[in-house]
């Protein structure tokens, strides 16, 4: 079935602008956005529901991001909280601060699609076949009974495997890197084809009285004796364990739901099916169907949690949600490879500042399922400190094919990287990013990779997009957009912190303006020479004198004129011989000597000289 807007979709060939395969959350925003800035998209997802991991795979919990509401992840999460009430209403189980029902995921994002006048949607087709084109791509896709074949001048792989950027022949990472090929510290020696484990989640629905599973097949309770404080706990977990009613309450959700969503030693599944085809997909995938129903009768049984069922939500005949939840995909060679040297420490390259081209942001931590793998001499990897991020453009563009953009979770990051890349909120952004690429692509009939960087940045800031994860400056403050600005330029750097299990970047905006500051200023301008005497921090009227020591023209910014624009951003006025903030700085930076509008960066974040 589709569902059309603007005009009918042929069963002959059709022409657009962008087809994006994957209705996940991901390929969602890049159709939206798509569609928003003028493109004629097309939108086709296997399944009947749109949200992916967030909705058709029952992971209604959003991992990160929660002081970051960058672009439609912001916009999904406000949506939330007006269905529900407030953001308090949201909080229903611990594992997150955004939870819901996924029914409710799915309506919204139905919701923003039936809004685009030049976007078509069309699910329950698969793709099946891919070929290239002078100019763009004929897709073909199927539903069993017919093919439906249509062209376009761009394509956006938001599968939840890679299997559009597959077909087209693209090469790929999958499994773990080697330490050679990374230079990442933490990765094994040696590569392998080993993946994170996927879970068939559940949604269980409380009721008043007993609603018992029929014992499944193969079922043993000491399969699951190790998943929280019970008599029968032995000493082969490594895993810290909690009290049965924690691990129940971890996934609750509104309206009397709970999320079945268990990593230690509960429903997590290890299965590498990723190069599979769909239907032999189906097939293994079974086995972790199994184990979920296993898990749901010990639960019953053995916990006392007999007036849990699994909740009819889902049209399918065994209630589970309609597909897996897939925590790792292909991972296509990309213009950049983003590594956790580059997360870890965005400013310390000078040939590779790739924090000047981020185009999307996260602050998970990097989360490695491997507890369901039946081995155990893999190296530990999960809960790296790190800063928060900022993702680079590169990432998204594969090296060798310009005519295709990746989203979802097949960007080009390692597979370190890829523990924090992929949650919800960062893919979210991924799409919307490749949504915007593809649509100014398509007005400029030109390849992605030779647009601006700062164009694609700047219109990403117009649609409420963070470029790099500051958290003192929201981006409702009239302070957020040449803090962004200058932060992108880099003569201004964030402090990155890892807090606990919290990864934070701060640009400490109401912080004064020192002397160390200004080191970065001779990155961006060869000219400046950094002033070595006097105080440590800079006066207003020194500041000034840099600012014209640094204009191409010799710009001339009086006293009164800097101290309006200030005053027009609603921040304090300071007085000639005063100390300057950061923020101020930054304003002043921005509204005089326009660094990010005039300074172009490549891919690789260098510096283009015009």
């Amino acid at each position: 079935m589709f569902l059309c807007i603007g005009r009918l979709l042929p069963c002959q060939a059709d022409n657009y602008d962008v087809v994006v395969y994957g209705g996940g959350s991901s390929g969602v925003c890049a159709a939206v956005q798509s569609a928003r800035l003028g493109a004629r998209t097309l939108l086709v997802e296997p399944t009947p529901w749109l949200g992916g991991m967030l909705t058709a795979a029952g992971v209604s919990a959003v991992d990160g991001n929660y002081r970051l509401p960058s672009g439609m992840w912001g916009d999904f999460k406000e949506a939330l909280q007006k269905h529900y009430g407030s953001a308090e209403a949201l909080k229903t189980g611990w594992v997150s601060n955004v939870m819901f029902e996924p029914q409710i995921g799915d309506s919204i994002f139905k919701s923003w699609v039936k809004a685009e006048k030049d976007l078509v949607y069309l699910h329950g087709y698969t793709l099946c076949a891919v070929k290239r084109l002078s100019e763009g791509w004929r897709l073909t896709f199927n539903d069993g009974k017919k093919k439906i074949s249509v062209t376009a001048c761009y394509a956006i792989d938001a599968s939840e495997l890679g299997d559009l950027a597959a077909m087209a022949r693209l090469h790929y990472r999958l499994g773990m890197d080697s330490r050679a090929e990374t230079g990442e510290k933490e990765a094994p020696e040696q590569g392998n084809d080993i993946i994170q484990d996927l879970t068939y989640c559940a949604i269980l629905k409380a009721s008043s009285h007993a609603r018992l599973l029929p014992r499944p097949k193969n079922y043993d309770s000491k399969e699951f004796r190790n998943c929280c404080l019970h008599a029968d706990n032995d000493s082969t977990t490594r895993q810290k364990l909690w009290p049965a009613g924690m691990m129940i309450s971890y996934g609750k959700l509104p309206n009397g739901l709970y999320m079945v969503n268990w990593p230690i030693h509960g429903n997590d599944y290890y299965l590498n099916d990723v190069c599979e085809s769909p239907a032999k997909r189906k097939k293994l995938e079974e086995e972790a169907k199994q184990k979920t129903l296993r898990f749901i009768y010990y639960m019953q049984h053995e916990l006392g949690a007999d007036t849990l069922a699994l909740a009819n939500i889902y049209p399918t005949p065994d209630h589970l949600p309609l597909i897996p939840y897939y925590r790792e995909s292909r991972r296509f060679y990309g213009i950049v490879t983003f590594n956790i040297n580059d997360l870890r420490m965005p400013y310390k390259k000078a040939d590779r500042p790739l924090y000047r081209t981020s185009v999307a942001v996260g602050d998970y931590p990097v989360d490695q399922h491997h507890y369901a793998y039946p081995h155990r001499d893999l190296p530990d990897m999960n809960l790296l400190a790190v800063p928060s991020f900022g993702l680079p453009l590169g990432t998204l563009l594969p090296d060798k094919e310009d005519r295709l953009l990746l989203a979802e979770k097949s960007i080009s990051v390692t597979n370190i990287v890829n523990g924090a890349t992929r949650l919800q909120p960062v893919s979210m952004q991924i799409g919307q990013v490749a949504g915007t690429v593809a649509a100014m692509a398509v007005k400029d009939h030109c390849s992605p990779r030779t647009l601006s960087v700062r164009s694609i940045q700047a219109q990403l800031l117009k649609e409420g997009l963070y470029l790099l994860p500051y958290l003192d400056v929201d981006k409702h403050s009239p302070l957020f957009l040449p803090l962004q600005r200058i932060g992108a330029t880099g003569l201004l750097r964030g402090e990155g912190r890892h807090v606990d299990w919290q990864n934070q970047t701060w640009i400490n905006a109401d912080s004064l303006l020192t002397r160390e500051d200004l080191v970065c200023f001779k990155d961006v301008y060869p000219q400046f020479i950094p002033p070595k005497d006097g105080d440590r921090f800079i006066s207003f009227t020194e500041f000034l004198s840099i600012l014209q020591s640094l204009s191409p023209k010799r710009l001339n910014v009086t006293l009164s004129e800097a101290q309006a624009v200030l005053q027009s951003f609603g921040v304090p006025v300071v007085e000639s011989s005063n100390t300057l903030t950061r923020a101020q700085a930054a304003v002043l930076l921005d509204q005089f000597l326009h660094p990010f509008e005039r300074i172009d960066v490549d891919l690789y974040g260098n510096f283009i000289v015009r």
